[in-house]
């Protein structure tokens, strides 16, 4: 398909069409290519997207597909979603699709349904500069902060200037109905061809605008099996700290993207390469520093990468688990902290430990109470499964999150060793036993060991001192 890219560059770019832009454009000529110049086909076209094309062009309006669909069936591959551009206000495509919702605060868009399937519809943005008046003929003006960041983007605009507007070239692709050509406004497609993300603009302007541009690049570097181009990376290590002004829950919807799509490992590293772990998860990155090979690390990389193949296997996959791995050792380390400087119990200093991490990692990454119980669980069962034998043992066996943390205690095993593999090894003979067969096993272990020198604790009952007042 690069190849098929390669030999129709030259004939786009005789065909291509001079567009007139706004005076600061950055963008080269548009060019154009016919049907036969793209390998796109629109038997490749989701045909509930077709039908918002066709709607929207019968109502009098332009519209495109756009952006990431176009970028993938130019690569050969399924694309996930499609979304639309078109010159229509989100109120004008409400007006011609019952089936739509518009939502977004940032920038409004509208989303058609059908059924399961939306199609997600954007109105061409325009330049900030440049205010927009809407159908109470109230402006609409973008709002910054002075760090240059976008807070919200409710301006339109054309064609050339949503192009323009757009972060990296291979995804300045627009597919038209009309003409079953596609526009290239920012030499995206010689970008496809060799295999590189390059932002549109000057890389600074464009991350100061969304920090967020800085994990896009390097998802799409490893989704597309791509390199970041020179100056796109450069100025990446200096801005990540941009990504402390983004909104907690939308880094939580960006993690999610990075860590639970199959490309995890590969994108932890570019993210550690570049700075962001430093950002995003500080108490991680110390922990690393301290050990850059360690166990801390090879415990995060054996996690990832069994994410990875998980996703290949197309079995489920849990951001609780990950987190789980990722601050593990830094919970440790401050539950032996506690333990030394206060001098509180073990598990009273496990408890107070993980509810500080839990809680610095809310105001950077919010991890949703349905994940982050979990992986208060599986911390929690780490010492339980160490230390409990006798009927503990098949108390624990029960319990609903106990493959959560047995799942775990074999990650820490493969990464420590020692005492934790033979942990982990009793765990595994003793679920694979019948019933006999553990009981053998609870008798070969003796009663339930409360601690690090396997004592047992005994229990003292107490009776409860009678008042020697009446009741009223």
């Amino acid at each position: 398909m690069l190849d098929f890219c390669r030999r129709n560059l030259r004939k786009g770019n005789k065909a291509e069409k001079k567009t007139a832009l706004v005076t600061h454009s950055v963008l080269p000529p548009l060019k154009r290519l016919s049907r036969d110049q793209h390998p796109i086909s629109r038997k490749q076209i989701s045909p509930n997207a077709l039908k918002v094309l066709y709607r929207l062009k019968d109502a009098g309006f332009e519209a495109y597909l756009v952006g990431g669909c176009i970028r993938d069936l130019m690569l050969g591959l399924e694309p996930k979603d499609f979304d639309v551009a078109t010159n229509a206000k989100p109120e004008e495509v409400r007006q011609v699709f019952r089936n739509c919702r518009l939502i977004g605060r940032r920038f409004r868009l509208a989303h058609v349904l059908f059924g399961r399937e939306v199609i997600e519809v954007a109105t061409f943005r325009g330049h900030h500069s440049q205010p927009d008046e809407n159908e109470e003929g109230q402006h609409q003006l973008s709002k910054a902060s002075e760090e240059g960041l976008i807070l919200r983007d409710n301006v339109y605009g054309t064609i050339e200037e949503d192009a323009e507007r757009r972060d990296f070239t291979i995804n300045a692709l627009y597919y038209s109905i009309n003409h079953f050509e596609v526009l290239d406004f920012a030499n995206g497609v010689e970008a496809i061809a060799e295999r590189k993300i390059e932002l549109i603009g000057d890389p600074e302007t464009r991350y100061r605008e969304d920090p967020v541009r800085i994990l896009r690049a390097i998802r799409f570097a490893t989704k597309l099996n791509m390199q970041i181009a020179p100056a796109t990376a450069e100025p990446i290590p200096q801005l990540a700290s941009l990504l402390k002004s983004i909104p907690p829950a939308r880094l939580f919807e960006e993690f999610l993207k990075l860590f639970l799509a199959g490309k995890a490992f590969d994108n932890f590293m570019l993210m550690k390469q570049y700075g962001i772990i430093k950002q995003l998860l500080p108490a991680l990155h110390k922990a690393i520093a301290q050990e850059p090979e360690g166990k801390v690390f090879q415990l995060v990389s054996q996690a990832l990468q069994d994410t990875d193949q998980r996703v290949a296997d197309n079995k489920p996959v849990t951001p609780a688990f990950l987190f789980a791995a990722f601050l593990w050792y830094p919970v440790e380390i401050r539950s032996q902290t506690l333990q030394l400087e206060s001098g509180l119990p073990p598990v009273d200093a496990l408890n107070i430990a993980m509810a500080e991490i839990l809680s610095d990692l809310q105001q950077r990454i919010a991890l949703p109470k349905r994940f982050s119980l979990v992986t208060r669980d599986i911390w929690s069962l780490q010492n339980r499964l160490a230390r409990s034998r006798g009927k503990r043992a098949l108390t624990l066996l029960q319990l609903p999150k106990f493959r959560a943390g047995y799942d775990f205690l074999l990650l820490r095993a493969k990464a420590e060793g020692g005492e934790l593999q033979q942990h982990a090894d009793w765990w595994q003979r003793f679920q694979q036993e019948n019933e006999s067969g553990q009981q053998q096993m609870l008798q070969q272990a003796g009663p339930a060991a409360d601690g690090p020198s396997g004592k047992t604790r005994r229990r003292r009952n107490y009776k409860r001192k009678r008042s020697s007042q009446p009741k009223p």
